[in-house]
Parts: C-alpha cells; structure tokens; sequence
C-alpha cells in the first residue's frame, strides 16, 4: 500500500525540485533583468523631451527631473503663467533650454503646433511625455447630461493621441520613445470614476496595441500611477455640471482609503522607467498587490455587494 501512495499522491522528485527553484529562479531572471537595464539606461543630456500638463503637478516634476538630467525641454499646457514659473525653474534645475507652448491637447491643431515648435526649434524629438489629464468623480447616476463629460475622453484620451500622432515621424527618426502616464484606475474599477476609468482604460489598450505595430521602432511606456498629490486629487476633477473646479482647500478630498505619494517621487520612478527602457510601470509598486486581488476576485462584485 506505501508504494501506491507514493506513486499516486507524491509529487515526483523532478517536479518537487522544480517547484522549489521556481521562486529563486524567478527572483534572480528579475534581477538580472534589472540589472541589464540600469547599466544600458538611456542617457538623455542633450536630449529633447516634449512634456504636455507640465504647468502642475506630476507634469512639473517630471519637468524638473529632465532637467536635472539635461535634457532640452519642451513644455505644453493651457495656463502660459504657470508654464513660464516651471520654465524658470526647470532651467533652474539643469535644463540648457525650455521652451514654452500654451496649448490645449484636447485640440488636434494644437497639438500639432506643439509639435512643430519643439521640431522647428530644436531640429529633433526624443522623448514625448503624454501627462495632461483631468480627473472626474462623479456616479453616473447622477451624471444628468452626459455629454458633457466628453472633455475627459477629449483631454485624457485624445490628447495623447494627438500629440503622439504627429510626434511619432519624428521619433522614428531619433528611435526615441513615447510616455504615456495613465493610471491605477484604467485597471481597476472604482466606485464614482466611470468616466475617467474609462478614459484610462482606453489609453492602456491604445498604447499596448501601438507598441505592437510599432515594434523596435519607437519604444513606449505606460505608466500607472496610483494616488499622487496634485491638484487633481486636491480637486481639480470635471464636475457633474461638465465644468472644471479646483477646491480651495489644500487638504487631499479624494485619497480615499489609499496612502498618498509625492509628484516628485513619481516624476522621478517615471523618467528613471523611461530611461530603462520599461514597457510598464505601476507606482507605487504595491498597487499591483490590487491587480493581483482583482483578478482572483474582481473587485466590481465586491463594491456591489458592500454598497
């Protein structure tokens, strides 16, 4: 009877073996993987990098830390005051020239003369930061007119696609890359920010499919945020009246159960990924503990059941 039970219940020696190398297998291919990319990082001194909502925020910081690195800047976004103040200090901080460009992504003229001015200006384009974004909170059953949350899809969107539009001849030529900073919530359902999940969500399958057709041509990086202190978790979100609002408050309203991080640490986990050369990045990284749960048990079922 012993020998039948070892026969048909144990694992053979093989497979217990690899079963127990797995893990440490696993752990070291990641390192070594790590490895490879610190050592070859991109270095973009002298480079030129296109950075769209970079008058706040995570944009600002991912100004600053170009900066820091060299790189030529060029910097969109709608509010040319706040523009000029990042300029400053991003010239500041190590950048040898900022360009500023008052624009609006969610139109495709515009972007295109964002575009044209980093081309004209600077002769080349390396890497293109998509970053504008606008937040919504809002259920959708009390929406009322939902056409006036178009603006989310337009800005969060459309915008990157339009600038990465008429940036990727350009790329191509420099084999540089695309940035496309997206979000924990294009990946996980959260009560109130259909809308905003949705234009996320959006953005991740686009650039996913994109990197695809592009192959080794232009290198693309998605990048998942999770909660970071801006003015969009301050309040600045699209509000069920279809009009933007920035609470006069300083406090963090929309943090929810989960920890904030800094714009600064997430400007600097960005470009440290971009120039590894990273195809995808959740930061902070515990957030895909979240993938992980949602997966096993997706989360949607669960919020209905409890709300």
């Amino acid at each position: 009877m012993a020998p039948l039970l070892t026969t048909h219940f144990l694992p053979p020696l093989p497979l217990s073996l690899l079963l127990l190398i797995l893990p440490f297998l696993f752990f070291f291919i990641k390192a070594f993987c790590t490895l490879i990319r610190v050592v070859r990082a991109e270095d973009v001194s002298g480079k030129v990098v296109l950075i769209t909502g970079a008058s706040s925020g995570i944009g600002e910081q991912l100004a600053y830390e170009y900066a820091r690195r060299g790189a030529f800047l060029v910097l969109a976004a709608r509010r040319e005051e706040a523009l000029l103040r990042v300029a400053e200090d991003a010239r500041s901080a190590g950048s040898p020239e900022v360009v500023v460009v008052p624009a609006d992504v969610s139109n495709s003229d515009d972007c295109k003369k964002v575009v044209d001015k980093a081309v004209t200006h600077f002769g080349r384009l390396n890497h293109v930061v998509n970053n504008a974004g606008l937040g919504c909170y809002c259920r959708f059953k009390d929406a009322g007119d939902i056409t006036r949350f178009t603006k989310i899809m337009d800005v969060n969107f459309w915008g990157s696609v339009y600038i990465t539009h008429h940036s990727l001849p350009h790329l191509r030529k420099s084999r540089g890359r695309v940035v496309v900073v997206s979000s924990v919530a294009g990946r996980l359902p959260l009560p109130g920010s259909s809308f905003y999940s949705a234009s996320k969500a959006a953005m991740n399958l686009f650039y996913a499919t994109l990197r695809i057709e592009l192959g080794s041509a232009v290198g693309i990086t998605i990048v998942c945020p999770g909660w970071v202190k801006s003015e969009m978790t301050r309040g600045k979100v699209m509000t069920k009246s279809g009009r933007e609002r920035l609470n006069a408050v300083s406090k963090d309203v929309k943090a929810g159960p989960f920890p904030m991080a800094t714009a600064q640490g997430c400007a600097r986990a960005i470009v440290k990924g971009a120039c590894e050369g990273r195809s995808y990045m959740t930061w902070p990284s515990w957030y895909r503990i979240l993938y992980l749960i949602n997966a096993i048990v997706p989360l949607e079922i669960v919020a209905s059941k409890l709300l």
